[in-house]
């Protein structure tokens, strides 16, 4: 907790010394809260884990579909998934 405390930046800090707040999140890749009249108002984050976080996200959802293709029975045995998959490469 103590860190995201010092992750929390005014505006007018984000404006005054940009340069200081890419570097440090670039280095720590720990994202920085941004503030506007005391309201969190924007988030910046280095591209790294931008991407990292969006890669997660895309497999969390994929695992949501499996689990509910589980649920209504939708599912097959290994042997047919594989005898498919071969049959697709044999065209």
């Amino acid at each position: 907790m103590m860190q995201l405390m010092n992750d929390i930046k005014p505006v007018t800090y984000l404006k005054s010394r940009a340069a200081d707040v890419l570097k440090h999140i670039n280095e720590t890749h720990r994202p920085m809260i941004i503030t506007q009249n005391g309201e969190a108002k924007a988030v910046i984050q280095d591209p790294q884990s931008y991407e990292d976080m969006k890669n997660a996200i895309s497999l969390l959802k994929l695992l949501s579909f499996a689990e509910e293709d589980i649920k209504n029975g939708n599912v097959q045995s290994e042997e047919d998934v594989f005898r498919s998959v071969e049959d697709l490469l044999k065209k």
